[in-house]
């Protein structure tokens, strides 16, 4: 469902009392996977690798949305665990007889309080030809739709990449602790640019994450 990391407002229409929502909503359907300890994969469409398995507790109707799938015509194929957070008090049993359920949902800002924007070099980068990077931590209710390093040899921006998901890629950085802008775009279509000093080093390492000091809001 995302290309990148937004947080998501679940809203169960199984039970009649919530069946009366914002007509900011949009209707959709939610469903479940298999997992021995309920929890997120591993490995995805997105590029998050475990980011999604311990935020918020990996529960609760808030949910990040880190994966893409598909299946049984539903947006939302949440972790067991996070599906059962969707129901009454002790009707979680119920709910999961139901497997596939129907709910409304709208985008909420992302919170996390405490931490900064990281940005982690993926393991598949090699140093110092190719760099890959994840950015997580993504606060607030806007996209990040371009990254750019600064060219210092041309002296000019220089874009990077988006290879898939939240994963943005460059042949040949430039050498030298990086500097970086983001483009953020709302949903109001407005654009600006986050500019950010040396919030990579020179001498980066794959798998390897990087705290920029700095958060989106």
């Amino acid at each position: 469902m995302a290309n990148f990391v937004i947080c998501i407002l679940l809203i169960i229409l199984f039970f009649t009392t919530l069946a009366t929502c914002q007509n900011s909503f949009t209707y959709s359907r939610a469903s479940f996977y298999g997992s021995p300890v309920g929890s997120g994969t591993s490995s995805g469409a997105c590029g998050y690798g475990d980011f999604g398995r311990d935020i918020n507790g990996g529960v609760g109707v808030k949910v990040v949305v880190t994966d893409h799938g598909e299946g049984d015509n539903t947006d939302f194929i949440l972790s067991a665990r996070g599906f059962v957070k969707l129901a009454h008090p002790n009707m979680a049993a119920h709910l999961m007889a139901y497997g596939t359920i129907d709910i409304e949902y709208r985008r909420i800002s992302c919170q996390y309080p405490g931490n900064n924007l990281i940005f982690r070099v993926t393991e598949n980068s090699k140093y110092p030809d190719y760099l890959a990077l994840v950015i997580l931590n993504q606060g607030g209710k806007k996209d990040i739709t371009a990254v750019e390093l600064w060219q210092e040899d041309h002296k000019e921006w220089r874009g990077m990449r988006r290879a898939y998901g939240a994963v943005w890629d460059t042949v040949n950085p430039p050498k030298g602790p990086m500097n970086m802008r983001l483009q953020v775009t709302g949903d109001d279509g407005a654009q600006n640019w986050v500019q950010l000093t040396a919030v990579v080093p020179n001498d980066w390492k794959a798998g390897v994450s990087y705290d920029s000091d700095v958060q989106l809001t």
